[in-house]
This record gives C-alpha cells, structure tokens and sequence, in this order.
C-alpha cells in the first residue's frame, strides 16, 4: 500500500488542540486540507506527520512548539498610545488588526492589553509558544 513521501500531494483530514483538550482548528465539517509534502505550506511538525501514512490511516501526533510556531517573542509585542488608532477603531482586547511593519509590509497583530492611554498589540502567531496534538486522517495520496 502506498505511504505518503516527500513531494507527494496529499489530501488529510485534522483537528488540532492545545494540550489542554481546546480545539483551535479542524477539518472535519469541511473539505480536507490538500498539501504538497515537503513544499513548506505548513508547519514542519504536522508534515512530519503525515510521511509514511497510508491512505485511510488515522493517528495523533505531538507537535511541539519548536516545530510548530516557535516561541512566544516578547520583540514583537509593542505598546502603541490610543491616540495613534484612526478614530473609525475601538481597540478591544482579542481583536485582530492589521498594520505596517517598517518594510512596508502587512502584519496581523492582536490586541492583547489595553490600559488607560495605551494599547498593547501582539504580533506573534496566536499559537506561538504552545506544543499541539494533531488528529490525522490520510484521505487520498497524489503525486
């Protein structure tokens, strides 16, 4: 039976959650996700994971955080005054922004403190920092 390799397009269904049980994504109610192994279009961990599945294998995978997102980098929180904020925003803590790094380049960040004059906004991944538990499921292999 085929098993899944390095170049291969693969189609697999997921669910993904934090170490505490908390689902943050899954495939399930939708179409499989399709990837191209090797190609990088996810994070290594969960490609690692899907080497050497065979089509209709099931397994879950302990991805840590150092194969997945990475470490939560305090370089890329930063305090920005309210009075900075187009006057059509009402920062509130959670909410996803989008903004201008200084190459010029659009950044999702994330509000994640407000205070009286300030706001902190976050730029790492939101899953930065954690190890992850993946479901997997190999629902076709391509080549």
């Amino acid at each position: 039976m085929a098993q899944a390799k390095s170049g291969d397009t693969v189609k697999v269904h997921y669910t993904g959650r934090l170490t505490d049980g908390t689902v943050f994504d899954s495939s399930v109610e939708r179409d499989p996700l399709e990837v191209t192994i090797g190609a990088g279009q996810v994070i290594p961990g969960f490609e690692n994971g899907i080497v050497g599945m065979a089509v209709g294998e099931t397994k879950s995978i302990v991805v840590t955080k150092d194969e997945a997102y990475g470490d939560h980098r305090q370089e890329l929180t930063m305090e920005v005054n309210k009075s900075d904020f187009p006057e059509s925003i009402t920062p509130e803590i959670g909410q996803m922004l989008q903004m201008k790094n200084p190459n010029g380049d659009l950044i999702r960040v994330v509000v994640s403190e407000i205070k009286d004059d300030t706001v902190t906004i976050d730029a790492n991944h939101p899953l930065a920092g954690k190890d992850l538990t993946f479901e997997l499921e190999l629902v076709s292999i391509g080549s």
